[in-house]
């Protein structure tokens, strides 16, 4: 698709199915080195958001901002500019202060490659090994080597671990089921009858 709309920028969000923003800036990149790609998402991890930079990312605006940071952002890299909101800029800047505190102290902590994400992602999806073979076109054998090689990389001994790992860093995002959501009690009713109880 990318090669028959040739876009001026690409906007990819990271949180995608079956392939991540990060490994289709990478695939995109690697095609066209000078294309101007921006990321638009609600993911605020610092490690993934200096990841993309370093790929080639030249902008990063979060859901939550206002659309005028979305078309300055477009504007900006339309002219062969960066653009970054002050939180994202902020993010970049604790987590540079954050990484080389960590390598003072000897305790860095460690970091997936590209390839180890997008496993881990298909797999706090809840893909199959053989989901994982089919996906990237490697056999059985292999997306088991990877599997285990990333777990015993982060220190995990089961796949419940390694879920819980791709949710807490944005890997992944778990929505709630829309019959739950509609189901849901406002936090305000809730405690409107937690208090009526009490009083009875």
């Amino acid at each position: 698709m990318y090669k028959e709309l040739k876009p001026d920028v690409v906007i990819l969000d990271i949180c995608m199915p079956k392939l991540n923003g990060m490994e289709a800036a990478r695939q995109i990149l690697r095609l066209d080195s000078t294309q101007r790609i921006m990321i638009l998402t609600d993911v605020q991890s610092e490690e993934i958001i200096c990841q993309c930079l370093v790929m080639g990312v030249r902008g990063w605006v979060l859901k939550s901002d206002g659309p005028d940071d979305l078309i300055a952002a477009v504007e900006a890299l339309q002219h062969n500019r960066t653009f970054f909101t002050p939180l994202v800029a902020d993010l970049v800047l604790d987590g540079c202060l954050r990484r080389w505190k960590y390598y003072k102290n000897g305790t860095m902590q460690p970091r997936l490659t590209p390839r180890e994400r997008e496993i881990v992602q298909m797999i706090g999806e809840g893909g199959t090994t053989q989901d994982v073979a089919t996906l990237l076109a490697i056999s059985v054998k292999t997306a088991e080597t990877h599997r285990n090689n990333i777990m015993q990389k982060l220190g995990f001994h089961t796949v419940a671990e390694l879920v819980l790992y791709a949710v807490r860093n944005d890997i992944v995002h778990l929505a709630l089921p829309v019959s739950l959501l509609q189901t849901r009690i406002p936090l305000e009713t809730r405690g409107a009858q937690v208090q009526s109880a009490a009083n009875d």
